[in-house]
């Protein structure tokens, strides 16, 4: 290992770790499986032994790549149990009562799901602060497009959210 990737490694631990958490909860509304995968994550750039060029947009593809991954296998395994087609996606915090911000929340959860995966990861990821070109790194898209993509994906959130005094 190169000399200091130990020390880049653990300021990087320490100030990407909980971002990339966060998104993988987001993204997967299961607490213990976005900590499983954000470890896994950073233990495949500790493997890796040295630092790529973009170190944060490389973590967040392979988070991407490792819950994509997850997703496959859980489709796969839910059409063998139950022998017809299942489709995922996001899933419903369980047990939340209706009213106020537990509902929001439901609605949230409800209208990222129903958005296709790329504008889903674009606002999950510029919700956690990634900027424009961390975007365009990880989902491999051109940084000049990424103001325009954020632009529909928002637009496509409140439509699937439905317009009212609440919208986000």
């Amino acid at each position: 290992m190169p000399a200091g990737f130990d020390h880049e490694f653990e300021q990087l631990f320490d100030n990407e770790f909980a971002r990339v958490f966060r998104y993988l909860d987001r993204l997967s509304g299961e607490p213990d499986l976005a900590a499983d995968l954000a470890q896994e994550a950073f233990i495949r750039l500790y493997r890796r032994g040295s630092m790529p060029e973009r170190p944060v947009p490389w973590l967040v593809t392979v988070a991407m790549n490792l819950f994509r991954n997850v997703r496959t296998s859980q489709v796969r395994r839910a059409r063998l149990l139950a022998g017809a087609r299942v489709e995922m996606t996001v899933a419903d915090p369980p047990g939340l009562p209706d009213g106020g911000a537990e509902n929001d929340s439901v609605r949230v959860r409800a209208a990222l799901s129903a958005l296709p995966d790329r504008e889903r990861e674009l606002l999950l990821l510029r919700a956690e602060g990634y900027s424009y070109r961390d975007l365009a790194a990880a989902l491999q898209l051109h940084e000049a497009s990424i103001g325009t993509l954020l632009a529909r994906a928002k637009r496509a959130f409140r439509e699937a959210y439905g317009e009212g005094p609440h919208a986000p």
